[in-house]
């Protein structure tokens, strides 16, 4: 009863979606339900997932591909997005460490927050959009959570770089024990997906393979230039490997078939 607690703390800090009474609240729950985070990434996937499959009964591919992204954001708040742009305004126009942190906090979006976010949306639907259609929704599936786990594995190997901070309930170092059951929460059900549809096994591969060289390639660039991680870097984070990961899919389609 209490993961499944934990499970609902985790997913009424990173969705809009409203949790049972009976849940409660406890500030120490927070860092508990770090280990779900991850898998709060299958219910935005679903939530995506459905949105494009009934969006594509009535509009072109690409206009589902649209209200899809849309859906997601409006259901998480975009707050990994906001983290993103957080990033690029800080990381962008910042040199010294305290600058960037500086200008992170920031809650107005500069040239380099917004150029990136479009960017990096536009690129998101144009590479959904060139997938064939019914290949769309396993895409989904697969890169929310895998995306998330990658965002969760900051918390697991870095230090926090603020004193106080959106993510500071989340920042204690995970156990190797919580980061199991992360793991466990995103490649059990990927298992039993590919156990469905097997070939696509070497598309998927291709798509992990970029999506952790991307968490990898920020990661080291955090801890560079602030010496660990924010809240902010962790959308950040889940934001480039989620696109890495369709760029990837993308590119097995286009090279396997």
């Amino acid at each position: 009863m209490h993961q499944l607690r934990l499970f609902f703390v985790a997913l009424q800090f990173f969705t809009r979606i409203p949790i049972p009474r009976w849940v409660g609240f406890d500030a120490a729950w927070l860092h508990q339900a770090a280990r779900y985070f991850p898998a709060v990434g299958w219910v935005v996937a679903a939530w995506t997932a459905s949105v494009y499959a009934l969006a594509l009964m009535i509009w072109p591919q690409p206009v589902a591909v649209v209200l899809s992204t849309a859906a997601g954001i409006w259901l998480t708040g975009a707050f990994h997005e906001d983290g993103f742009a957080d990033v690029c305004d800080g990381f962008g126009g910042g040199s010294a460490p305290d600058r960037v942190l500086e200008i992170m906090k920031d809650s107005r979006v500069g040239a380099y927050g917004a150029i990136g976010i479009v960017l990096m949306l536009i690129m998101k639907c144009t590479v959904l959009a060139s997938l064939p259609a019914g290949w769309v929704a396993f895409a989904l599936l697969i890169a929310h959570p895998l995306s998330r786990l990658m965002a969760v594995s900051l918390i697991w190997r870095l230090e926090y770089a603020r004193q106080e901070g959106k993510a500071k309930p989340l920042a204690q170092h995970m156990s190797q024990a919580e980061f199991a059951i992360a793991c466990i929460s995103v490649f059990l059900p990927i298992a039993v997906l590919l156990n469905c549809k097997g070939f696509l096994l070497p598309h998927f591969l291709i798509g992990l393979l970029l999506l952790v060289l991307a968490g990898l390639w920020l990661a080291r660039m955090f801890v560079r230039r602030i010496a660990g991680y924010t809240g902010d870097c962790l959308g950040a984070v889940q934001q480039l490997s989620e696109l890495a990961f369709y760029l990837g899919f993308a590119a097995a389609i286009a090279r396997v078939g």
